[in-house]
């Protein structure tokens, strides 16, 4: 049972009561990520994200961790594309505590000078590391591919140069604009009263709204032909990245596209995997993601890959890809698809804070929560033919885009050559 309110002032409150378990996991998102930035100030949403955890005017650095982590509890955080989330996992009986400090957290950060002098410093240097991690940077590079010149194409953690360029002020006029009760849920899960949640959270945002919520930049979608990005260096191996746009978090295919995904790459039982990797030896890592948000979305191929052998693993990776839109995939196969599914989500959902991110995602998102029983229904309603006339509207030549990192001076002519007859 899944409890919602929605107080006057905009902000909403989702519970979920667990009452055989010890801990309650409790979050706080925020509608704002990278995609609410621009060029300028990219990576400030990330860069407030560390500093809320710095101090407030209720709580130094060290006294949040330590009234936490003191009574066996965690805390983070985390800043992805369309939220921000301040969330712990505590046991049940400090429940109004952890609401005290994550709210003091967002409500009254203190963003003392030295801390963000302190923070700019290891912000370049996760920027220094990241593109240091070629595995991870191939991601960025198809970013920019999927989303040219939007915010989604561009770094969640920014770039030196706008990184060195945000101050104080920023900080701050980023909170006052964003970080609004509209823009607010919070969301708790565990051993809980839903009265309790409630009367605390109008216990402390008590202030009436006076923002609506916050607005981003809409994705267009413009790519006629093929996009290739190949970034020159000597590794050991080849990372690849081959994404397609993708379906909006609310899209009616959703399910069939998360079907596509886990019969694709998603396990050692997938496709790609068992063909690349299991027959061929191609590639130690291989597997598919899928992105979702608002209004867009991509799926993803990603692969290490022997440097000697580029080019054919692309061209198999691509016969897979055109094979799925080819042929419906058989009765055995699709049950395997929705088991998994549907199993590896009733395993997360026994964890209170799982349950929590997975709750509190989907409100953020579409103002919703969807039960297993309900997602269920929805999963098993996918057909063969559905998941096939997915892969026929996503997998088409002039979506396709690619990102390599790796030795590939002399590949480069038979790499445009694989997407060419793709």
């Amino acid at each position: 049972m899944y409890y919602k309110t929605d107080l006057d002032n905009g902000l909403k409150i989702i519970s979920h009561p667990m009452p055989n378990t010890h801990s309650v996991a409790l979050g706080l998102w925020l509608n704002v990520g990278g995609r609410y930035e621009n060029k300028k100030n990219k990576g400030i949403a990330h860069f407030f994200e560390h500093l809320a955890f710095k101090g407030t005017k209720k709580y130094s650095s060290r006294q949040i961790k330590e009234s936490i982590e003191g009574v066996g509890g965690s805390l983070n955080g985390f800043t992805s594309e369309e939220f921000t989330c301040y969330f712990v996992k505590i046991p049940s009986v400090y429940l109004k505590r952890a609401l005290d400090i994550l709210s003091d957290m967002i409500l009254n950060p203190c963003l003392p000078a030295s801390e963000i002098e302190k923070e700019r410093t290891v912000i370049l240097e996760e920027i220094k590391m990241h593109k240091d991690m070629p595995q991870s940077y191939v991601y960025e590079l198809l970013d920019e591919l999927l989303w040219p010149g939007h915010p989604l194409g561009l770094s969640i953690i920014g770039n030196v140069e706008s990184i060195m360029r945000l101050r104080r002020k920023d900080l701050l006029d980023f909170k006052e604009k964003y970080y609004t009760l509209p823009n607010l849920i919070i969301a708790a899960c565990g051993q809980l009263e839903q009265k309790k949640v409630l009367d605390y959270a109008k216990e402390i945002f008590f202030a009436k709204a006076c923002k609506q919520k916050n607005i981003f930049l809409k994705v267009e979608e413009k790519q006629r032909k093929p996009q290739l990005k190949i970034l020159d260096k000597n590794t050991e191996q080849t990372h690849l990245a081959l994404g397609f746009p993708g379906l909006s978090r609310n899209h009616p295919d959703r399910y069939a596209l998360m079907l596509l995904h886990i019969i694709m790459g998603a396990n050692m039982s997938s496709r790609l995997f068992d063909h690349i990797r299991e027959r061929k030896g191609l590639a130690y890592d291989i597997g598919t993601q899928v992105k979702f948000f608002h209004d867009s979305g991509a799926f993803l191929v990603h692969a290490g890959i022997d440097n000697r052998n580029v080019p054919l693993t692309i061209r198999l990776i691509l016969k897979e890809l055109q094979k799925i839109k080819k042929e419906v995939v058989s009765a055995d196969e699709l049950r395997r698809a929705k088991e998994f599914y549907l199993g590896q989500l009733l395993l997360a959902l026994e964890d209170t804070l799982d349950h929590m991110l997975w709750m509190g995602e989907y409100m953020a998102a579409v103002d919703k929560v969807y039960t297993w029983q309900e997602v269920r229904k929805l999963v098993n309603r996918v057909s063969g033919s559905q998941i096939r006339d997915v892969a026929r509207n996503l997998f088409k030549q002039n979506n396709l885009c690619l990102s390599l990192i790796g030795p590939l001076k002399n590949s480069e002519k038979e790499i445009k050559r694989c997407l060419e007859i793709y």
